[in-house]
């Protein structure tokens, strides 16, 4: 047992600090792609509400290519298929070469995925939105802009809040894949470890107790959030 807390403890004869800093990688990692998914999932969900034939047609054949491709292959296509792109451009103009890195990768293919799960579930909530409050809100003199802002994107939130947390839930496990491009998150240092050291179980149930802290974390953080978007219904 002693030497258990020896091989998790902090400094040169432990691997604490690594694996702390694999949790510090795999949150900024997932911190940084949310918005990304976010934004991109928005558009992509008003895109399919357009009355333009080509722009609704491009979003859902987005939607369907990174829905339906597996995760793991959509890193590999950035990673490798961009940066391979990137180095036959420098080559071609003379400029310096140029690469995304495996952090920058991974929040790309990531936010991809996230933001092609995430415009189905917008498209939901904003089918879940009366269109009679939009027709209300321009009446009344509002902008587009002031009545999206205004009316339409609080009930939003509040609709699409438990489809958007499940999917940060799935965002939090998917950043294990960036391991195996080299980003060093908590299961690519879990693996070093406990190739080392050879202690699998050790290293890898630690692994999973910091998901499971992370993913205990993230529920008290979005049922705060969802208390906020009810807080006028508590106050009826």
């Amino acid at each position: 047992m002693n030497d258990y807390f020896t091989l998790l403890g902090f400094g040169p004869t432990g691997w604490g600090d690594d694996l702390a800093r694999g949790a510090v990688v795999t949150v900024s990692l997932s911190l940084a792609t949310l918005p990304i998914g976010l934004c991109l999932g928005f558009l992509l969900s008003l895109a399919k509400q357009s009355e333009d034939m080509l722009l609704k047609l491009s979003a859902d054949i987005f939607t369907t290519i990174f829905r339906g491709l597996p995760e793991l292959l959509t890193l590999f296509l950035v990673y490798f298929g961009v940066n391979a792109a990137l180095r036959s451009f420098s080559e071609a103009t003379g400029l310096p070469d140029l690469a995304l890195s495996s952090f920058v990768s991974g929040m790309t293919a990531l936010g991809v995925v996230f933001s092609a799960f995430a415009s189905e579930v917008f498209l939901s909530a904003f089918r879940g939105i009366p269109h009679g409050q939009s027709e209300a809100g321009l009446a009344l003199g509002l902008g587009r802009a002031k009545v999206m802002l205004l009316v339409i994107l609080p009930q939003l939130i509040k609709i699409a809040l438990p489809g958007l947390a499940n999917l940060w839930m799935s965002l939090l496990k998917d950043t294990a894949l960036v391991s195996v491009i080299g980003l060093a998150d908590i299961l690519r240092q879990a693996s070093i470890a406990a190739r080392v050291s050879r202690e699998p179980f050790l290293f890898f149930g630690s692994a999973i107790v910091l998901y499971l802290v992370l993913t205990i974390l993230s529920s008290i953080a979005l049922g705060g959030i969802d208390r906020w978007t009810k807080r006028g219904e508590a106050a009826q």
